[in-house]
């Protein structure tokens, strides 16, 4: 066990698929894996282990913010040698040239952060994805016939801001879309040489106040988490 995840060394695969929600981990796990076991639920935190096809597969929560997907993609990859993580979550755009339901792959992760730097003397306020799982979620999402945007992120540590302009960093970098937090896990990845991915449904436009209802969320998510249960037992 490490301090946050409760489960046993061998209950977590080699590959993790990493909602925010440990509600739409627990979603997954019932609705995709067969014979899901729950391995670890630490202040709420669920962990699911099972299979997919006949290949096994854990799905967990990361809560919100670098802090959160930093202490357990860490944990995942050096107490129970995962090799993968797939985030795979919600986001905002910046911009009309995105739309609602949008799949997107992303492609470098932009941030004022400092997580990068004072946990692992990273200076680069853009990072990329992680491994080759970057190349296999787009062939998968060809397999499957689903479009998808390879776009870079805007990785915030702020979700409510007094300035509604764009961020200049959004801006610097061209990141059309904004989430809190693919820059902490590619950090994590980078520093101890794993594979890492996330993999983005678009629910927000900001400029217009566009939003996926809550009825619209269950059904919006679900390309999302097919393309990355898809692409996960391909890195297996």
């Amino acid at each position: 066990m490490s301090i946050h995840i409760s489960a046993k060394k061998g209950e977590i695969a080699k590959v993790v698929l990493q909602p925010g929600d440990p509600l739409r981990a627990q979603y997954i796990a019932e609705n995709y894996l067969e014979n899901a076991k729950l391995v670890s639920k630490t202040r709420g935190i669920f962990y699911y282990t099972g299979l997919y096809k006949g290949k096994e597969i854990t799905v967990g929560a990361s809560g919100m913010g670098f802090p959160s997907i930093g202490i357990y993609s860490f944990e995942l990859f050096t107490e129970y040698e995962v090799d993968t993580i797939i985030r795979i979550g919600t986001c905002g755009a910046y911009t009309t040239d995105l739309k609602l339901f949008d799949i997107l792959n992303i492609e470098n992760a932009a941030s004022e952060s400092t997580y990068a730097k004072y946990a692992w003397e990273i200076e680069h306020d853009i990072l990329p994805h992680q491994g080759n799982i970057f190349g296999t979620i787009n062939e998968t999402a060809q397999e499957l016939s689903l479009a998808t945007k390879a776009i870079n992120v805007h990785s915030s540590d702020i979700f409510y801001r007094k300035d509604p302009n764009v961020p200049a960093i959004a801006t610097k970098y061209n990141c059309p879309a904004v989430e809190m937090e693919a820059f902490g896990l590619f950090a994590n990845a980078q520093h101890l040489g794993k594979n890492a991915a996330t993999i983005l449904t678009v629910t927000d436009i900001i400029p217009t106040h566009e939003k996926i209802s809550a009825d619209e969320r269950e059904k919006a998510l679900k390309p999302m988490m097919e393309l990355a249960l898809e692409s996960a037992i391909k890195s297996l």
